[in-house]
């Protein structure tokens, strides 16, 4: 179960609908950078905490509420998932909501809401973004990762190799041979 919180007008991501009233039809754009939220992503890639957010949305009143569509262009840095370079890189997301009015019954609870005539990005955009984000981020799709027996990076030295691997279960005969050649020589 999720806590309700109030949006915070002074955060970036909070749009006044003020402007739009409840007649159906007005129409407002709105362009402007906001500072992204904590915890969009996972432990290996997500947007920085505080990094720019280009939202580019329009706003329409329609009889349920308020429909957002537009695009958030965000910044991705985390990990490659195989080597472990820095890797970073600019997505668009494209947004899509109704924000219902605080007086309409939804048939899903779980629906978005206006809060008086205040909507909050902020969610839209953290569920958005997180299914966009590559579930195993790369610095580049041939990476070779690394080396799993010393940890070399395996894109910087192609040929590395730890020569021929003798298989556990047979290490201990490894030393008859040696020793059987000695006795045969003696």
């Amino acid at each position: 179960m999720t806590m309700y919180r109030h949006p915070d007008p002074r955060s970036g991501l909070v749009l006044d609908t003020h402007e739009l009233g409840r007649r159906v039809g007005a129409m407002k754009t709105i362009q402007r950078i906001a500072e992204a939220p904590d915890g969009i992503g996972t432990d290996v890639i997500g947007v920085p905490p505080g990094s720019p957010v280009d939202l580019d949305l329009r706003l329409e009143s329609v009889v349920e509420g308020v429909l957002v569509t537009g695009t958030a262009e965000v910044t991705l840095a985390g990990q490659c998932a195989r080597c472990l370079t820095p890797i970073a890189s600019n997505e668009e997301v494209d947004l899509q909501e109704l924000y219902l009015y605080p007086d309409k019954e939804p048939d899903d609870e779980e629906a978005s809401r206006l809060d008086g005539e205040l909507l909050d990005l902020e969610p839209l955009l953290r569920d958005t973004v997180v299914l966009d984000l590559p579930y195993t981020p790369l610095c580049r799709p041939d990476c070779a990762g690394l080396c799993p027996d010393c940890g070399a990076d395996l894109n910087a030295d192609p040929d590395h190799s730890h020569g021929e691997k003798i298989d556990p279960r047979w290490a201990d005969l490894t030393g008859w041979t040696a020793a059987d050649e000695e006795a045969d020589e003696a």
